[in-house]
């Protein structure tokens, strides 16, 4: 099976150890962070990216599984019918399972920024963890190390690093409350907001705000309970000024890009 790390546009020839054994060689070349391994642990799990779609995004995950063996075993499971791209274990070991190039089965129902089949529109990235402790600093340290690489070749920005709740809010709740998404930001690798003071409670504009930003439409009080999952998760209560002017400034500096459209493959090609 080809795993394709290339910068977009640069055909695919590697195999998964070539590419893995690739990345160390890579990374150390480089200040941005220390070397690191990529391990191949190959899931039959993928296909195709759908209608010429290529990355545009990248989930996280938590695997909700007891241990990082027991999650891989089950992401390259045939029967299972999932997997992700990457997951990164307890003690910071990158396992590759699919391809870049590929489509994994990560995402499942779901939308972002008005675009659906978020599977053929993302990297998925799994974190061994249960869901209700923290994440192992060598984990974190690892995601920081594999993220900004994913981006370059992808042309991902910041604010494409998303939650699986993110694109399927009140079917899915991870990586959860106590993933530090302002660690990300501060590194560049997602975003956070800020908000010098609430603004006025204002459902409609609190919608339309979450919507530019990119999450679906969703029942409002599901909408607040998925935003505060990220961005405020201590956060309890009916919608308030803070929610308004967190989603306010999430939606004015980094608005959903529009839903690139399939490829039509029976369209003229320029």
């Amino acid at each position: 099976m080809a795993m394709a790390l290339p910068a977009p546009g640069i055909r695919a020839r590697s195999s998964l150890r070539a590419v893995a054994e690739a990345a160390v060689c890579e990374a150390a070349v480089g200040d941005k962070h220390p070397p690191y391994a990529i391990i191949p642990r190959a899931s039959p799990n993928h296909g195709p990216r759908r209608d010429g779609l290529t990355p545009r995004l990248i989930v996280l995950h938590y695997t909700a599984m007891a241990t990082a063996d027991s999650a891989c075993a089950r992401l390259c499971d045939p029967v299972a019918e999932v997997s992700a791209h990457y997951l990164i274990t307890e003690s910071g070991a990158i396992w590759a399972l699919v391809s870049e190039d590929r489509r994994a089965w990560h995402a499942g129902a779901g939308s972002w920024g008005g675009a659906e089949d978020i599977n053929s529109r993302s990297i998925g990235i799994e974190l061994a963890n249960r869901g209700d402790h923290p994440f192992a600093a060598a984990q974190m340290a690892a995601l920081e190390r594999l993220l900004p690489d994913i981006m370059a070749r992808w042309d991902i920005p910041s604010a494409g690093v998303i939650a699986h709740s993110d694109m399927a809010p009140g079917r899915k709740s991870d990586p959860g409350a106590r993933f530090d998404w302002r660690r990300l930001a501060r590194g560049g690798l997602s975003v956070w907001p800020q908000a010098p003071a609430p603004l006025a409670v204002d459902p409609a504009r609190f919608a339309t705000d979450a919507r530019r930003f990119g999450y679906p439409d969703c029942p409002p009080d599901l909408l607040l309970a998925t935003l505060r999952l990220r961005f405020r998760p201590q956060a309890t209560g009916p919608l308030d000024g803070t929610d308004c002017a967190l989603i306010a400034d999430l939606a004015a500096r980094w608005p959903a890009p529009p839903a690139i459209p399939p490829v039509d493959p029976a369209a003229p090609q320029a």
